[in-house]
């Protein structure tokens, strides 16, 4: 049996992170690409999961911090995972589609326990490693500006990091009653886009790290 899918969005943070992990690399644990941005996230963790049905899945890899809360170059562990950007207008005007009345996914009856809406929790198994109680927003592009910031932390003010493939990863987990969780180092902070000011080989040798911590504890 599978113990373990970890899922990487990119070929440039496998590079990193494979050989921190690969002493945690067994025969139960698979390591595979999940792609760029919510999508083809989406649609590759659904065609993984159900190919291999592993007993849980990780998402490791890099997020932009929305503020302060969290260092860069560090890793951390999300509770909950939100999605940005699926809803109406844009900006200061965005509203998303749980504001607007709208579940993403009502679930199939008679189980409405599966609905989706904006948020989704993660983080479910008891390996000694605290999760943040901050949200990961998903988005379907990074910021771009401290505007862009602002208006997402308007949406949702408990949001501490952004990425692109979270609530993706999280969606296709929960429809198949795979936990999940999501492990991400903070490569820069949302907005700016001077790479001379990101730390991606920083976070994401945290991201392993404490990725092959929660695999040990959890053993």
């Amino acid at each position: 049996m599978l113990r373990h899918l970890i899922l990487i969005p990119t070929e440039q943070e496998r590079r990193v992170l494979s050989p921190v992990m690969a002493a945690a690399i067994g025969g139960s644990t698979r390591m595979e690409l999940c792609g760029f941005g919510m999508t083809v996230a989406a649609a590759r963790t659904a065609q993984l999961v159900a190919e291999l049905a592993p007993a849980r899945v990780l998402l490791v890899g890099i997020a932009g911090r929305l503020d302060d809360r969290l260092s860069l170059g560090e890793a951390y562990r999300f509770e909950k995972v939100s999605c940005y950007g699926i809803g109406a207008g844009t900006g200061s005007d965005f509203l998303s589609a749980e504001s607007l009345g709208w579940q993403q996914w009502p679930g199939d009856p008679p189980a409405p326990a599966v609905a989706i809406g904006d948020t989704l929790s993660c983080s479910t198994a008891a390996d000694g490693v605290e999760p943040r109680s901050e949200q990961l927003l998903t988005v379907c592009a990074a910021a771009a500006s401290e505007a862009d910031v602002v208006a997402r932390k308007r949406m949702f003010p408990d949001a501490a990091a952004e990425d692109m493939e979270g609530f993706a990863v999280a969606v296709a987990c929960q429809l198949k009653r795979v936990p999940v969780d999501i492990i991400r180092g903070i490569s820069n902070t949302a907005g700016d886009r001077n790479k001379a000011h990101w730390q991606v080989t920083g976070a994401l040798e945290a991201a392993a790290e404490l990725a092959v911590r929660m695999m040990v504890n959890a053993s």
